[in-house]
């Protein structure tokens, strides 16, 4: 055996040598052993497979990869059997393990070509042979590292290709066998027909043509739109196509069957993080392997590096120098393929990760009910997809970087063993104590961000408050009260936000002087342990910090991206885990209580039914509908009435599955169209409106718009019924909202209509018309009508009379029996009745006014293609680059004294690190030259010092820049609030509040957090790039020939690529604004989508926003991808230059001298990081202009679009909301236009329309500037006959959210009137202020009203007859012109007058 083993292992120890395995071993077991394991398995295969009925068609890149790959295997193993006997014959001692090691590769390769010709391929993607292949590649990692620590070049040339082959084929084959997708346990024998229309169609479905490789690696593609984006302004038609695997839908389908998936196996608490892990997880996966070849081909630089010093110190003639220097330069164009792949890789897959977050929490916000998302704030719902999506996306980068900042730590750290052998220890030292800190820090840090994002939450909501009631506040004069709630909620999250900068600038600060300390500590022990320094060990030491840079200061943002990725991904898990409305309902379906019923007959059947708004425990609940019991019949029409807050709108709520079923069920049988009480208008067309995703049909469209009273106002308005609505319906009057979500119910011919309170938003002949020919015409014939109602005539038709008083069904029956009933005071009867009922046909208008206006509304409806009257400004976006006022502006707000300090600071950094390098190289020359004039001890003080004063001016750049981002950070929010409080009401008009709140979120977390950030690393290029080029010019004075052409096209490059860029991030921030506000519009309307079953269209819609974000988004990954591409192979060129002009220098064949070797050392050591250097240089130039605009957006906010986009209203006149145009309106003889607007509005009092509360308690509500005792507040209650109800809720201090809503609207009305008695002021203004209650208490307030406001001018605008009939004037309006005037009781005598007609039309 021994023999045996001497004969094998003739040159080499059997096992070890000095604590390593032995060459013998190396070769025999995990070469030679591998190979024959290898080929024995392709043969067995082979052979058992050789039937299989599975026929590829091949594809050009699979081709490749079977059967090009393996050709170049036999080629280069056969070479290298060819160079083996060369040496035997020369008389070289070759040991037989070496024999054995080639031979088996040429059987490897030379199998697989025979296998790929023979027999199928897709035996070579067999999942064991797949699997093997990798484990094949783990055990020649040891070979690999032997062969380096020979510094051969040849032979490490030589090994690295073969080793680089093999994991080309072994990723190929693994890439292969999953786009072919196997699924588990399918038989290999199972036909591909599918595998080859993909073949045929594929290439046509993502790109449209077949790139070449070329093309591919080099980002081809994007030329044609930076072509156009140098001429011209970008539009989205010239961005490019998406891939078909980035289609926002098949993403959605992709997380949500996974995140489906561990909700059901993990009810309790699921988790976003192994959701995203099961979608994305294994595509992930492959990428690592990309990022480990492409961190691996990093070293071979610092490696490269060595020897070519080593080589010039020598001074030797052979040419291994030119060899050494064109490596040097191959392998930086080689690195810049793999670091651009790995990123476009990467950035689709975070594309795809972010349209699969956003359009899943959309679709969660359609589908759970209003009862389930009262646990999380308006405010919090938008920041999940603004703010959240964003962190969460983030986990690519930085799970990848947990494992590879690590390793290239490591790596670079044992090559600095093979080095200064253990005094880098030291460093390491060093490195290690810093982790504790750093972790505390993380931790710190945490917290803050924690803190910061629920301020944060607050200030989006309250801003969503502000923008949503920005019209009232105004004529409250409250937009200053509320800027400055909102601004102390800022100053709370700016709080958080500064301890997190400085914890982050104290991370800079130890990880940026990490490797100057390392340096320090590692040179100054191997000096003092008695080594000596040369410039091959320094330099190539230098090259290992550089390396170290990167992953040092990039850890702790790994941290800290990773906490705030998991602090958001547990936030997003607790709303996705909210149950749905669809599985409650099936719930109350399933249930065992109904088969006590039948439901033939019935359309909604209530059993033992309890409801609540809240969805805590069922213990704690309060519900607001008490045990009822119910049965509504098929067909007819039923009037829900009650005082306010009797819990008529709950009732309908709980029908439509909104509402918390606490015990008890509720059945409904048919489909559902539902009108809030509070219509909900959507952005877009009338005609939009009205189909709501139904097909045109224009008989029963016709016929719909004229019985809901329609048709004057479509022919009035320009465009007819294509005239844009803007959001929340802001150019509609509310009589016009009400009668448009009427029309919509209608169109849609749903079996039960859900209808809240739809008449007492018009006046009385609308509302008698609309009654008869709508709600009870032909149209709704046969169908179930649900109305809550205090309208006299809708009881009176009634065929079922429902009351409710304090949740509870107390009496149900007819018209006739309600008179005799115990609520005789909500019977039609009680009212005066100057009329009969029977006039269901009267409309106020002659036969000939209605033939014209049905004409005019069949013009209007059969033409589609009419322009669309465009109320909502298109956003504008800036051409060109962001303009130098915008970096001023940021400078200024920054500060200008803390922007000298930070460029000073960072300068004198940058000077002081060359300073000590270039000591460095002098001290090392001194070495070489036995010329010391100085000892040891005085060369390290110095590097000492220049340590000292770079961590110094390290940590003064790292604060200042905190401190500097911050103060910009809060005078731009301070600039952006100003001007949108002071932006006058036609601005909020013209611009969606989705738009707004972009700006507010998304923009202002850019120059927040990201700006500081890149604007820090942009500065640390500049001057880290200034300060190279000054050494490298001081050292190689050829260096400057080189320099003016390669600025040349460094510049081009840039101007080529920024003039896309810009217009690209503009396209970026334009179509994200549509998401954000389609986003906020389907929060505000989810129950009426639910309702109408309209989820499916809204998704849609919703999908095709986020369709063209990510398109932008694509192409700008791709534009930014192919700069970084050329940029980093014009660095691998300087590279090229310089090392073979020093190789050319060192056989003294140039005039010019290039200094010594430790100066010469210096240029190629700086030349490496150039690569890296001038693409973050571009990139974060790129992306500061990029982030720049988010600047120049916000500061855009309070320019105002054009005037007279509506008609002005009397109130609207009145507190100035819209210009007075002509003409002058005094009040007391002063002439309103000269007094400042809100001195103006502070006189007034005013009960808006939609009742206005905020979040905070009712008494802030009430009285927010805290003038009145709470006695006073209690009284005001009281006369407005909600006092019982506060009381029972918890009095003055309940605490008010989501606008109210567990009060009714009715009662809301009420709490705004006891707002506004509390003010006293001498005119106070009614718009509809008692719509929404009974006629009862109606009339109770109109007593109260009269009894307190003596002395005050009472300005009232009502429908209901009986509300004015005490007034001392009457003014009748007709489209803005004044018609009629005069006391009531004259004008009511009077049958001629316009109020008489409207009298009789009401029957009061």
């Amino acid at each position: 055996m021994d023999d045996f083993m001497k004969l094998m292992c003739s040159n080499s120890p059997p096992v070890w040598d000095k604590n390593i395995l032995s060459l013998c071993f190396e070769n025999i077991v995990l070469g030679f052993g591998a190979n024959v394991v290898t080929v024995f398995m392709i043969a067995i295969l082979g052979i058992t497979k050789r039937n299989s009925r599975r026929i590829w068609r091949i594809k050009l890149s699979e081709k490749i990869s079977l059967q090009f790959l393996p050709a170049i295997g036999v080629c280069l193993t056969l070479l290298d059997i060819v160079l083996l006997l060369k040496r035997a014959f020369q008389g070289g001692l070759i040991a037989h393990h070496e024999w054995f090691l080639r031979c088996s590769r040429f059987a490897v390769w030379t199998t697989v070509i025979l296998l790929s010709k023979c027999a199928n391929c897709h035996i070579l993607c067999n999942c064991i042979l797949c699997f093997w292949w990798i484990v094949k590649l783990l055990l020649e990692i040891p070979h690999l590292l032997t062969v380096y620590t020979s510094f051969e070049v040849l032979r490490c040339l030589k090994e690295s290709c073969i080793v680089l082959l093999d994991i080309m084929f072994a990723l190929s084959i693994n890439i292969i066998r999953l786009k072919r997708g196997y699924p588990k346990g399918s038989s290999v024998e199972d036909p591909l027909l599918s595998g080859d229309v993909d073949l045929e169609e594929g290439c046509h479905r993502d790109f449209g043509t077949i790139w070449s490789c070329l093309d591919i690696l080099t980002f081809k593609s994007i030329i044609s739109v930076m072509n156009h984006g140098a001429t011209k302004q970008l539009d989205f038609e010239d961005l490019l196509q998406l891939p078909t695997d980035m289609d926002p839908t098949s993403c959605h389908h992709q997380l949500l069957s996974c995140w489906q998936s561990q909700h059901t196996d993990n009810c309790s608490s699921p988790s976003l993080f192994r959701a995203i892990c099961g979608a994305y997880g294994w595509p992930y996966f492959r990428i690592g392997f990309l990022k480990v070849i492409n961190d691996s081909v990093g070293f071979a630089g610092p490696l490269l590096l060595n020897r070519l010093i080593r080589f010039l110190q020598q001074g030797s003639g052979n040419p291994d120098g030119y060899l050494l220097a064109v490596l040097l330069g191959l392998t930086s164009i080689f690195k810049s393929f793999l670091d651009t792949q790995y990123s476009f890789h990467l950035a689709k897959l975070r594309l795809k990760l972010r349209s699969s977050i956003m359009t899943v929490i959309y679709q969660k916000c359609l589908c759970i009910n209003l009862a389930e998302r009262s646990k999380f704030t308006e405010g919090e719902i938008q920041t999940f997809m603004s703010v959240d999506a964003d962190r969460t996306v983030n986990l690519c980068n930085s799970i990848h970087d947990l494992w590879s900042l690590p390793f290239q730590i490591g790596v670079a750290l044992y090559l600095l063993y093979t080095q200064v052998k253990f005094a880098f220890v030291s460093g390491l030292v060093i490195t290690i104590s810093l982790i504790p800190v750093n972790k505390w820090i993380s931790q710190m840090i945490a917290t803050a961000t924690e803190k910061m994002m629920k301020q944060k939450d607050e200030r989006i909501r309250r801003t969503g408050e502000l923008l949503t009631y920005i019209r009232t506040l105004k004529m409250y004069g409250w937009e200053l009260l509320f800027s400055c709630w909102l601004m102390e909620t800022r100053s709370l999250e700016v709080t958080h936000l500064t301890t997190r900068k400085y914890l982050d600038a104290w991370c800079v600060f130890f990880w940026a002087t990490t490797p100057t300390l390392f340096s320090l500590s590692t040179f100054g022990l191997f000096t003092l342990t008695g080594h000596q320094l040369d410039a091959a060990v320094v330099f190539t030491c230098l090259a290992l910090f550089n390396t170290l840079i990167s992953p040092l200061n990039s850890f702790p943002w790994v941290i800290n991206g990773l906490i705030d990725a998991f602090i958001s991904t547990r936030r997003l898990s607790r709303f996705l885990s909210c149950s749905d409305c669809k599985s409650k309902l099936e719930k109350t379906q399933n249930s065992s209580s109904q088969s006590e019923f039948s439901f033939e007959d019935m359309a909604v059947v209530f059993h033992d039914a309890c409801c609540s708004w809240s969805t805590s425990d069922i213990d704690e609940q309060i519900p607001l509908l008490n045990h009822v019991d119910l049965s509504l019949p098929r067909g007819s029409f039923i009037a829900v009435i009650g005082e306010v807050g009797s819990g008529k709108s709950s009732l309908l709520n709980s029908i439509l599955g909104e509402m918390q079923l606490v015990r008890g069920s509720i059945h409904s049988n048919g489909s559902i169209a539902y009108v809030p009480q509070v219509p909900w208008i959507l952005s877009g067309t009338i005609r939009d409106n009205i189909l709501f995703g139904k097909n045109y049909d224009l008989e029963r469209y016709s016929d719909t718009v004229k019985a809901c009273a329609l048709d004057v106002d479509i022919s009035s308005m320009v465009g007819g019924d294509m005239a844009y609505i803007g959001e929340k319906g802001l150019n509609l009057s509310g009589g016009q909202r009400a009668r448009l979500a009427l029309a919509r119910a209608i169109y849609h011919g749903s079996d039960i209509f859900l209808l809240d309170d739809v008449l007492s938003a018009v006046d009385a002949q609308v509302g008698r018309w609309i009654l008869y020919n709508a709600i009870m015409g032909p149209l709704m014939k046969e169908k179930t009508c649900v109305l809550c109602t205090h309208n006299i005539q809708a009881m009176s038709s009634a065929d079922l009379i429902i009351v409710m008083d304090k949740g509870q069904v107390k009496w149900i029956g007819n018209s006739t029996d309600l008179s005799v009933s115990s609520y005789s005071a909500f019977s039609p009867l009680n009212e005066l009745d100057t009329i009969g009922h029977n006039q269901g046909q009267e409309y106020g208008m002659d036969t000939g006014t209605e033939v014209e206006q049905k004409s005019l509304i069949e013009e209007n409806t059969a033409s589609a293609s009419e322009v669309v009257q465009e109320i909502i400004e298109v956003e504008a976006r800036k051409e060109g680059r962001v303009e130098l006022t915008v970096y001023k502006n940021y400078a200024a707000f920054s500060g200008w004294v803390i922007t000298i300090v930070i460029c000073m600071s960072a300068a004198l950094m940058q000077a002081s690190r060359h300073g000590n390098d270039l000591w460095l190289s002098y001290w090392v020359d001194t070495t070489a030259s036995h010329q010391k004039e100085y000892s040891t001890s005085f060369y390290l003080i110095i590097l000492c010092i220049f340590c000292i004063i770079n961590s110094f001016l390290t940590l003064v750049r790292a604060f200042s820049f905190a401190f500097g981002g911050l103060r910009a950070a809060v005078k731009v929010h301070n600039t952006l609030l100003e001007k949108l409080v002071n932006a006058p009401v036609q601005f909020f008009d013209q611009t969606p509040g989705g738009r707004i709140l972009n700006r507010m979120s998304s923009d202002l977390y850019t120059i927040d957090d990201s700006l500081p950030f890149i604007l820090n690393i942009l500065l640390a290029n500049f001057v880290g790039l200034l300060g190279i080029a000054v050494v490298l010019s001081f050292v190689q004075v050829l260096f400057l020939l080189l320099l003016l052409p390669f600025w040349y096209i460094y510049s081009k490059l840039q101007f080529f690529y920024r003039s896309t860029s810009r217009e690209l991030r503009r396209l970026d921030s334009v179509s994200r604004s549509p998401i954000y506000a389609s986003f906020t519009e389907t929060l505000d309307g989810s129950s009426t989508i639910r309702a109408f079953k309209s989820e499916e269209c809204f998704f849609t819609r919703f999908t095709e926003h986020v369709r063209l974000y990510q398109q932008t988004s694509y192409t700008e990954l791709i534009a930014s991808l192919w700069l970084s591409l050329r940029i980093q192979l014009l660095a691998a060129f300087i590279i090229l230059f310089i090392a073979i002009m020093a190789v050319i220098g060192s056989h003294g064949n140039l005039p010019v001298s290039f200094g010594t070797p430790g100066l010469v050392g210096l240029a190629l050591s700086y030349a490496a990081p150039v690569v890296s250097s001038l693409g973050s240089f571009l990139t974060s130039f790129t992306e500061t202009e990029k982030e720049m605009v988010s600047v120049e957006r916000a500061l855009e906010v309070g320019i105002i679009g054009r005037t007279g986009a509506g008609k002005s209203s009397v109130l609207n006149a009145l507190f100035r909301l819209t210009p007075i145009c002509g003409g002058c309106i005094t009040v007391d003889g002063i002439n309103i236009a000269d007094v400042p607007v809100r001195d103006l509005r502070a006189h007034f009092a005013v009960v808006p329309q939609s009742p206005f509360l905020f979040e905070g308690s009712l008494r802030d509500n009430l009285d927010p500037l805290k003038l009145s005792q709470d006695s006073k507040i209690w009284k005001a209650l009281e006369k407005c006959h909600v006092k019982e109800e506060v009381e029972a809720l918890g009095g003055l201090d309940i605490h008010i959210k989501q606008s109210g809503m567990s009060f009714s609207v009715g009662q809301r009305q009420l709490l705004c009137l006891a707002r506004a008695l509390l003010k006293s002021s001498k005119v106070l203004c009614l718009d509809e202020c008692t719509a929404s209650v009974d006629s009862q208490t109606a009339s109770i307030l109109q007593n109260t009203i009269s009894s307190e406001c003596r002395g005050m001018t009472v300005i009232t605008i009502a429908h209901r007859i009986l509300t004015v009939l005490n007034m001392d004037n009457i003014l009748i309006l007709d489209h803005g012109i004044l018609v009629e005037q005069g006391n009531p009781q004259v004008l009511l005598q009077n049958g001629l007058s316009r109020f008489s007609n409207f009298a009789k039309a009401s029957t009061m």
